[in-house]
């Protein structure tokens, strides 16, 4: 899959998720946005989840761990650019390593995380 590809699929979707990282908690607007843009694409919880823990987590943990890293917001430019650059070598070993891993990059907004699939599940009217 090329980049161009990658935005056209994923990009709106990363940049919509992309504040679970931040260091404020989402507020109901951005919980709102965020269910919004997932129902458009479609994907079952089980894909999510994946989208999730390999392809976001790892790019967007190196932010919270960073002393210097975005806190408040993303430059979306820059941060489209790195997942871009993460997901077109997701593939393989890397992959697996991940998934392997993605417990430790996404435990620190794991809980904000099932909040958002627990909003996305009533509003399919699938409550767990």
């Amino acid at each position: 899959m090329d980049a161009q590809t990658l935005v056209d699929e994923r990009g709106e979707l990363w940049l919509a998720l992309a504040p679970l990282w931040l260091e404020r908690e989402p507020r109901e607007t951005d919980f709102a946005h965020m269910v919004e843009v997932i129902q458009r694409h479609d994907l079952s919880v089980r894909e999510l989840e994946w989208v999730f823990r390999l392809e976001l987590a790892p790019v967007l943990a190196r932010h919270q761990l960073s002393v210097a890293g975005e806190w408040r917001s993303f430059d979306d430019y820059q941060l489209m650019k790195q997942l871009v650059a993460h997901n077109l070598r997701l593939n393989g070993w890397r992959r697996k390593s991940w998934a392997l891993f993605s417990g430790l990059t996404t435990m620190m907004t794991r809980h904000r995380w099932n909040e958002l699939m627990g909003r996305v599940l009533v509003e399919r009217g699938e409550l767990p």
